[in-house]
């Protein structure tokens, strides 16, 4: 026979379970942290993986390349995001994820096969893909009404990302290390390729 604490223990598991369970709203577009619009906008950064994990991917590559090319992504991607981003406040509108897809395929594959990019060329890299999710970003936010506070978190979170994850890899010599890299790019190639197929089967 069980006994009477471990009955009032099972009831308040329960009750834990319960609550933990219980639906709440969502937030579509920005996570409010109670901090403000700026911190808001650099935890929406982290926690989107449409926008981070391209960024990480073209500061893997970046790095790979050597500290030249990781300089240059660390002052070219964030100011191509700021631009199109308060170009995107301004203007309405929705993009197919198969287009955000893209770019995890690209630069994935690109940090796998280890390509040797000229600096120019990682210069457009890192305009591109700053023009593309910065507009994304503006235009999401000028739904809301966020403003360009939110998308100055943003900005920031996308400097300090690039700059700690390209400071990572420029030093790496050995061999394994190097590896370890590419394999990374090659698994983001693989969540893009996973992401536009879903995309397509849903008709996006």
């Amino acid at each position: 026979m069980e006994g009477p604490r471990l009955i009032a223990r099972r009831i308040a598991l329960a009750g834990v379970l319960g609550v933990a369970g219980w639906p709440t709203g969502a937030e579509a577009h920005l996570v409010t942290t109670g901090l403000g619009p700026v911190y808001d906008g650099l935890l929406h950064f982290v926690l989107t993986p449409e926008d981070l994990v391209p960024a990480l991917a073209l500061a893997l590559l970046a790095g790979l390349r050597g500290a030249a090319h990781g300089r240059r992504a660390l002052f070219v991607l964030p100011v191509a995001w700021l631009l199109a981003g308060v170009l995107g406040l301004a203007a309405h509108g929705s993009v197919s994820p198969v287009l955000t897809a893209i770019s995890f395929v690209l630069l994935g594959g690109l940090v796998a096969a280890d390509v040797r990019l000229s600096l120019g060329a990682t210069t457009v890299l890192a305009a591109l893909l700053g023009l593309a999710h910065g507009y994304l970003n503006g235009t999401a936010m000028a739904v809301p009404g966020l403003g360009a506070s939110s998308l100055a978190g943003i900005v920031a979170a996308v400097f300090a990302l690039v700059a700690l994850a390209a400071s990572c890899v420029v030093p790496l010599r050995a061999t394994w290390a190097r590896v370890a890299v590419r394999v990374a790019g090659s698994w983001i190639a693989a969540i893009g390729l996973l992401l536009i197929g879903w995309a397509i089967r849903s008709g996006a």
